[in-house]
């Protein structure tokens, strides 16, 4: 099986933008090309496209717009990590050997439809993503004795850390007092518990081993990747407050990848709520279930950027397709070590975590520099 790297990436800034998901999707495309010159568009062999958005034939219109003529070209639509599972698409291209190099966008508007779960009848009229989350909320909070001054401190951290992250859409900090007086959106979730869809669009070469020597001196190679999938409907779930899907796939990606979760340096964590975040690093073995949130405090108060340092969904915002691409774009920067203010020290190793839908579907990505 072939060694797939990243080679390039291009990100716009995540914002309320009314535009055309063709428009967006053309933006960091174009910001990938302006910015590595090596990449030669006539070697790109597929052109994946990660969004929700409902418009049709994506992945041949960007090609088109950018003057791309590949062998295969297409849409990947699995609600919010469609861009991890983009990838993962595309990795499979080049390792296969169907191809040597794939250019990977994704997009989304503010209005996504993917917001929204007409599919889940399961979920009767309460559809939107806040009343999963609330369970979630809920659970946790029950089973091990959380207050909802403690959860705070997840965007407290995380619109912090997004103020060293120039595309991101928070430009504000907060206190946790701050949190607690938002707007309330259920009985156990506040506006500021919440990621906030956006307007964004994030683009990625992956490409062989033999095309990554010749148009890059700093390679990042993906070692692991994990998958796991449990149901559509989150009533499917084993528990309300841990994360089954994404201890079945880190595990994968880690043994895949020959390494432990203390090898990691650097994590991308889907914090789509704030709940998620301590779920997830317990989930994956960061820290130990119902001691998410120590762990959450510990960094916060030592200043220590080592989970989401580019503010997370919560404080970067959730454009759903592009969000796991954006995720590893940052996981790439710091390997290389030029994410600037928010650079974790000598990161050698980092994860991406990308969920959809209650946690129903995840998927890890492992990269080395």
């Amino acid at each position: 099986m072939k060694k797939v790297g990243i080679a390039a990436y291009g990100i716009t800034p995540f914002t309320k933008d009314d535009k055309k998901i063709e428009s967006i999707l053309l933006e960091s495309a174009k910001n990938l090309f302006e910015t590595n010159q090596n990449i030669q568009k006539n070697e790109i062999d597929a052109v994946l496209v990660s969004t929700n958005n409902n418009s049709k034939y994506l992945a041949p219109v960007l090609s088109e717009t950018l003057g791309i003529q590949p062998k295969t070209a297409h849409s990947i639509e699995n609600l919010c990590n469609s861009g991890t599972n983009s990838i993962v698409s595309a990795y499979s291209y080049i390792a296969s050997g169907l191809a040597d190099m794939v250019l990977v966008s994704g997009a989304e508007r503010y209005d996504s439809p993917g917001q929204i779960l007409e599919w889940d009848n399961s979920r009767g009229e309460f559809k939107h993503p806040i009343f999963w989350a609330s369970i979630f909320t809920s659970s946790y909070k029950r089973k091990f004795n959380v207050t909802d001054e403690q959860l705070a401190i997840v965007p407290v951290k995380n619109h912090n850390q997004a103020q060293n992250n120039p595309n991101a859409f928070s430009k504000k900090t907060y206190s946790i007092q701050d949190v607690i007086d938002s707007k309330k959106i259920t009985d156990d979730l506040r506006l500021l518990d919440c990621s906030r869809s956006c307007t964004g669009s994030a683009s990625i070469v992956l490409a062989s081993e033999n095309i990554m020597k010749r148009i890059t001196d700093q390679p990042t190679w993906i070692s692991g990747i994990g998958q796991k999938t449990i149901s559509a409907g989150f009533t499917k779930n084993e528990s309300f407050y841990s994360m089954e899907s994404t201890k079945a796939a880190a595990q994968t990606a880690l043994q895949m990848a020959n390494k432990k979760i203390q090898d990691v340096d650097v994590a991308e964590i889907h914090d789509a709520f704030s709940v998620c975040e301590p779920m997830a690093l317990e989930a994956l073995g960061l820290s130990n279930p119902g001691e998410g949130l120590m762990l959450v405090k510990d960094l916060y108060e030592t200043k220590n950027p080592k989970i989401n340092p580019r503010g997370g969904l919560i404080g970067c915002g959730h454009p759903l397709g592009a969000t796991g691409i954006a995720q590893t774009i940052e996981i790439t920067q710091q390997l290389h070590s030029n994410a600037k203010n928010r650079q974790v020290e000598s990161a050698q190793v980092g994860l991406i975590h990308n969920m959809s839908a209650a946690a129903t579907s995840s998927t890890i990505l492992v990269l080395e520099k």
